[in-house]
């Protein structure tokens, strides 16, 4: 496990140098930011990705090969990052036990013996109750910024 996240780490790094010299993710955060859809709705499709992501891929993981392109997109839409963050690691976490492809699922299903089919179907109310809070956290921001304005 050290290993493979050594040489995700490794990989990661080289793959940040390449779009910081090449200067993708602020061509494509200047081309998003300047389309005339909601900034909402581009927040929408990019937690929908995250959701995905978090299907295959761990939270660690996901935050180390994607942030350094979808950073410049959030301060073009000019989000709060703090709250992004939030929000990026309530999805990436709700990835983890969305069917079919949950990596906690497996986990579950490992080590209690229960098959697939009944723990989707248990699963299923959380995944729904999760997608009402995240919702909640993008209507209201202050929820998860309550805490971070405090401590300033």
């Amino acid at each position: 496990m050290a290993g493979m996240l050594m040489i995700l780490l490794i990989g990661a790094f080289i793959l940040m140098r390449f779009i910081a010299v090449s200067r993708i993710s602020f061509v494509a955060a200047e081309f998003i930011a300047g389309l005339t859809i909601n900034k909402y709705i581009i927040l929408v499709i990019i937690l929908f990705v995250y959701i995905i992501l978090g299907m295959f891929f761990d939270v660690m993981a996901i935050i180390i090969l994607t942030v350094p392109i979808i950073f410049p997109t959030i301060v073009a839409l000019d989000f709060n990052l703090v709250w992004f963050g939030v929000i990026l690691v309530r999805v990436a976490e709700v990835g983890f036990i969305t069917p079919p492809f949950g990596l906690n699922l497996f986990g579950l299903m490992g080590a209690t013996n229960i098959e697939a089919s009944s723990l989707y179907r248990g699963v299923f109310p959380f995944v729904i109750a999760d997608f009402f809070h995240i919702a909640l956290l993008i209507a209201v921001p202050w929820l998860s910024l309550f805490l971070p304005t405090m401590m300033m």
